[in-house]
């Protein structure tokens, strides 16, 4: 995999609007990622626990650790049509990050991220009424999802976005098969805040895991993995008994 060290024009470019394009930087291992990515599907039979990609829904293994050792860290996804605009949380106390890349060629037209810059910047009046009304952008404004004014993030296989849960993100015209990985990061809290972080990690019931990594990822991890993972498995002990209330009252896990 590459190495990559942000400048700080680029770190103040993410604190500020709430995302970067980071084009190619993938590109010299994109088709082993590719090949895997297709390998796990078929060998899971086209999906998570017996769910199947029909094309009109999202479709979500999470996570791929446990499926191969070249994926380590990564959730795939398949996403079908529009996904309309939402942030991936609104947490004010934590910074959550998602790293993602597509395999696919996506336009504007096709299903790449749309983003709105600065709309993750909580307790300002612009961002705070996007998070009121993006989701009803024709009631509100007059504006199907698709019209809202946004930055389309165009992307060819081997390019990375990166952006932070707050930002509102949206993508459509997309096919019924359009491929995903995501990495998704949250910055190491003090001690006040680990509550707030054991609460966070419940999200994972949905998708029927026991832990929030997977044996491979911890049984290949070397020292410098284990300081990002080690905060979170120090507290994910009670997502065991929660996946298992989830399998008793959810037909399948969750799709995204």
């Amino acid at each position: 995999m590459t190495s990559y060290q942000l400048s700080k024009p680029q770190l103040n470019r993410f604190n500020t609007f709430g995302y970067l394009s980071l084009p190619g930087l993938m590109s010299n291992c994109i088709q082993k990622i590719i090949d895997a990515f297709e390998e796990v599907w078929a060998e899971r039979g086209g999906g998570h626990h017996g769910q199947s990609h029909d094309g009109k829904r999202r479709s979500c293994i999470v996570p791929f650790i446990d499926q191969h050792e070249r994926l380590c860290a990564l959730d795939g996804n398949y996403y079908a049509g529009d996904t309309n605009w939402h942030s991936d949380g609104y947490t004010k106390q934590i910074r959550y990050t998602k790293i993602a890349f597509y395999l696919d060629h996506l336009t504007r037209d096709t299903g790449c991220l749309r983003v709105i810059p600065g709309s993750h910047r909580q307790g300002e009046e612009y961002s705070e009424t996007l998070e009121a009304d993006a989701r009803n952008s024709e009631e509100a404004w007059g504006l199907k999802g698709s019209e809202v004014p946004a930055v389309a993030l165009e992307t060819e296989p081997g390019d990375i976005v990166v952006f932070q849960h707050n930002l509102k993100h949206a993508a459509f015209g997309g096919s019924e098969r359009r491929r995903m990985f995501t990495i998704n990061c949250c910055e190491r809290v003090n001690q006040d805040q680990i509550p707030m972080l054991r609460k966070n990690l419940e999200g994972l019931a949905r998708f029927w895991v026991d832990r929030a990594y997977g044996e491979k990822m911890i049984a290949t991890a070397n020292d410098q993995r284990m300081v990002h993972l080690e905060q979170v498995l120090a507290n994910d002990d009670h997502l065991a008994a929660l996946s298992a209330k989830a399998r008793e009252e959810m037909e399948e896990p969750s799709r995204g």
